[in-house]
């Protein structure tokens, strides 16, 4: 792609993929389960192929659009990894596959083992505060160890705000738990993992003072730069993008930080303003070519191989 360095590779780190599973577990939640159609209508959303293949196909054209090289797709409710596994095994050379994953589901162990050596998968994304525990917690233990006995994976924890947009435009509630959610609470987990990569989105999603903390102790964590930032408003008032790139550039350098856009849905599809915003605040703080490489794609491509 074009950018003031020249051309530059992107790899987008966060993109979920919005199956017909995940509308269908919507509709299940809305006591609806045969009006799936329905519930898409209301969010005023394109309706997905029930074809996993044939949306990874809408996502490759939008991609190719934006010329966007490549990206991970992020399975978005817990049992639904084998949507973006279809996906990866349409455009292997296109996408990463992450899934969202609850540890206290029964059979976790399996399925995690089967999601990356059956499956393909890259990324287990934990959400502690979503499904209330404690990234400490014993019961992990057996899946990082998963992790650590393979080459070019990663696990995704989302800490600091967690709001998802479609619950609250259905009406669903939504009953988190941010005790769970500080970035501090995977620092003992990192360090008793170093060789696991650990991706933490949105830049801490509003701690983001804990993040940079994290970041400067464990040199295994890197950040995401993904979605819109509005944590940014719990932050100081004069607080801009700019800022926060560059005070995340000091405590994880440049090598830790990979850039996302959250994208999600269509028929917004990629979502280009985000990406163009991070440009613009890169740009103004004077980073080099290399740097502007390594976030934009460089980094993702380094620690998930391929």
């Amino acid at each position: 792609m074009q950018t003031p360095w020249g051309e530059v590779e992107v790899v987008d780190a966060h993109v979920h993929f919005f199956s017909h599973t995940f509308f269908k577990a919507l509709a299940v939640q809305l006591s609806v389960p045969d009006k799936v159609d329905d519930v898409i209508k209301h969010l005023t959303w394109e309706a997905p192929s029930a074809s996993n293949a044939a949306l990874a196909q809408r996502w490759v054209a939008e991609l190719d659009r934006h010329s966007v090289a490549r990206s991970v797709l992020i399975s978005s409710v817990p049992d639904d990894e084998a949507a973006a596994a279809d996906a990866v095994r349409t455009y292997a050379s296109r996408f990463y596959g992450f899934f969202m994953f609850n540890p206290k589901a029964p059979n976790a162990e399996s399925r995690a083992s089967r999601a990356f050596d059956t499956l393909g998968m890259k990324g287990i994304c934990l959400f502690p505060a979503m499904h209330r525990y404690s990234i400490q917690d014993a019961a992990l233990e057996p899946i990082f160890a998963l992790a650590e006995k393979r080459k070019n994976v990663v696990i995704f924890v989302h800490t600091g705000v967690l709001t998802v947009g479609v619950r609250k435009k259905l009406g669903l509630p939504s009953k988190f738990d941010m005790s769970m959610s500080n970035p501090i609470d995977l620092h003992r987990v990192a360090m008793d993992h170093p060789t696991i990569n650990f991706i933490i989105p949105h830049f801490g999603a509003g701690y983001f003072r804990e993040a940079l903390m994290l970041g400067d102790l464990a040199p295994n964590v890197h950040v995401d730069t993904s979605g819109s930032n509005s944590w940014i408003k719990y932050q100081p008032s004069d607080m801009t993008l700019k800022d926060v790139f560059r005070k995340a550039l000091e405590s994880y350098g440049p090598k830790r930080l990979l850039f996302g856009t959250d994208s999600s849905f269509f028929p917004r599809g990629w979502n280009r303003p985000v990406f163009d915003a991070q440009v613009a605040a890169l740009r103004d703080l004077g980073v080099d070519r290399e740097t502007a490489q390594a976030i934009f794609g460089g980094n993702l491509r380094r620690i998930l191989g391929g």
